[in-house]
């Protein structure tokens, strides 16, 4: 059943027009349209549900334009007007929604989100790569188990840009003891950026492909390194197949469990000193603050400080929703923004628990000579 915009009455009633969320939000602190902050956003959203008698009489109408399109879309999904809301809504599901209507009714017009919604649902994957090169990731010399505990959930970035992420986490795997697969060809694309940007129409069969193809497998538990993955998999796919038949894990909470367990001893000191950015999608979205914290401090010789913007209220990268394709010099800019922030704290790395915040970030600080950001695999592996 097709969106109706009507539906959304309620939440953009219930909307204080107060401008806390414009304090906060990275779009607005970068364009300083009111249009394109979620205050700005709500009141148009509000025209298009709430037309009185006399609006109608006068025929007066919001546009549809190309504008008003690209402001809906001009979002990062970083959820950090949630935190601020005096209203209590639940925005990121009002801006799905708003972008799920504009995809129905054939009027999105981001050319790059297309490209990306169309190259998912062709190659099962955002990159257009034969879906067999996913088996690269993992060398021949490491043996998936017939019989696993663990699937890693290895995420199209890691997959197809190589960064070695899904390597490392199968050897930490291995050296405790734990047992594990990969679904390679047939893991496909968990669909985040579709979710975030409404182009829905064929989610319902990913979400069912993968829960099918982890249930394959036997495992109990799921674990991914990237904060989107984690994050689609944990909350959005039960809302569409149901109840899981295993738990989901982030990488950071795997690695906190197997210290905390025992299992894995970081015995090679890092003297270093490093800060943290959270993931929107796994610090704010999934409330996971501790989990890479406690690993990093269990680190010999290593010091974490905190930038000004953290956890809950941390300061997104501008790599979410695809922003870095559809509107690359705004996303170029957050970086900057959050590297200088990193480099402000003195420390020597950053260190993040995201493939594309990772990627994101690294590409920005590769051309401007800002700090450098390393994911928590990596860290781990250089202290074990």
């Amino acid at each position: 059943m097709k969106m109706k915009i009507e539906s959304l009455s309620d939440e953009v009633l219930s909307c204080l027009q107060c401008g806390f969320c414009r304090s906060i939000c990275p779009i607005y602190e970068q364009v300083g349209w009111e249009s394109a902050s979620p205050r700005g956003k709500m009141y148009n959203i509000k025209q298009l549900t709430q037309r009185s008698f006399l609006d109608s009489i006068l025929r007066k109408k919001i546009d549809i334009n190309e504008d008003f399109i690209k402001e809906m879309y001009l979002c990062l999904g970083c959820g950090a007007c949630e935190e601020v809301c005096h209203g209590g809504l639940n925005i990121q599901d009002v801006w799905r929604k708003v972008k799920t209507w504009i995809f129905e009714q054939g009027l999105m017009n981001v050319q790059e989100y297309r490209q990306m919604h169309d190259a998912i649902k062709a190659y099962k994957n955002p990159y257009s790569e034969p879906p067999e090169k996913r088996d690269i990731a993992l060398p021949k010399n490491i043996t998936r188990s017939k019989n696993p505990e663990v699937v890693i959930f290895q995420g199209c970035t890691d997959s197809y840009l190589k960064q070695g992420l899904v390597q490392t986490a199968a050897k930490i795997c291995e050296k405790v003891g734990v047992s594990f697969t990969t679904l390679g060809k047939d893991e496909w694309c968990c669909g985040s950026m579709c979710f975030t940007t409404g182009q829905t129409d064929y989610i319902k069969e990913f979400a069912a492909h993968n829960v099918n193809a982890i249930r394959g497998t036997g495992a109990q538990k799921v674990v991914a390194p990237c904060a989107l993955c984690y994050d689609t998999l944990k909350k959005e796919y039960p809302n569409i197949v149901g109840d899981l038949p295993f738990e989901v894990y982030h990488i950071a909470q795997f690695l906190e469990e197997m210290i905390k367990d025992g299992r894995l001893e970081l015995t090679t000191p890092i003297r270093k000193t490093v800060t943290f950015h959270d993931p929107c999608h796994l610090g704010r979205h999934e409330g996971v603050i501790d989990p890479p914290r406690n690993v990093i401090k269990n680190i010999q010789d290593i010091t974490l400080v905190e930038m000004d913007r953290n956890k809950k209220l941390s300061r997104c990268c501008g790599g979410g929703s695809g922003c870095n394709a559809g509107f690359s010099d705004i996303a170029q800019a957050l970086a900057k923004d959050r590297l200088n922030e990193a480099h402000k704290t003195g420390a020597d790395i950053l260190i993040t628990t995201c493939p594309i915040g990772r990627m994101h970030l690294n590409q920005v600080a590769q051309n401007n000579g800002y700090i450098k950001t390393m994911d928590i695999l990596e860290l781990v592996e250089r202290a074990v």
